[in-house]
């Protein structure tokens, strides 16, 4: 019988590539949803792409996009991890206390902030595209 303590460290980086991919596919609405309106988000209507809402919006697809194949993902994630901690005090940390996210509404900024400056340190994980560069 294999215990918990062999088999964990294995999935390891599989778990890596999950916490990237899903990571990823949460993080890209929130930019469709202000350059394409879907989901649709009634406070985006009207949102024009060359204001830094759109621009934002931009980021989050198109970034988020590589972050989603596992391409350029120290980088990537560098960047958005940057962003977000700039959306936390630009959009959150003002509307009450900064060192309390779940007043100020910006737990999910802080955390996409923290997941992302942790794939930069670790990487993209075996199920990406900078994996199987390194492999040709």
């Amino acid at each position: 019988m294999t215990s918990n303590t062999q088999v964990l460290p294995s999935w390891q980086p599989r778990v890596l590539s999950v916490l990237r991919i899903v990571t990823a596919f949460l993080f890209i609405p929130h930019g469709t949803a202000k350059l394409f309106g879907m989901p649709h988000q009634a406070l985006f209507d009207g949102l024009q792409w060359m204001s830094l809402p759109g621009l934002a919006g931009i980021l989050e697809v198109a970034v988020g996009a590589l972050l989603l194949i596992g391409l350029f993902t120290r980088p990537v994630a560098f960047v958005l991890s940057g962003f977000m901690a700039t959306a936390y005090f630009m959009a959150h940390a003002s509307q009450g206390n900064p060192l309390l996210p779940m007043l100020n509404q910006g737990e999910t900024a802080v955390l996409y902030c923290f997941i992302f400056l942790y794939l930069c340190f670790a990487g993209a994980g075996p199920w990406s595209v900078d994996a199987a560069r390194r492999r040709l």
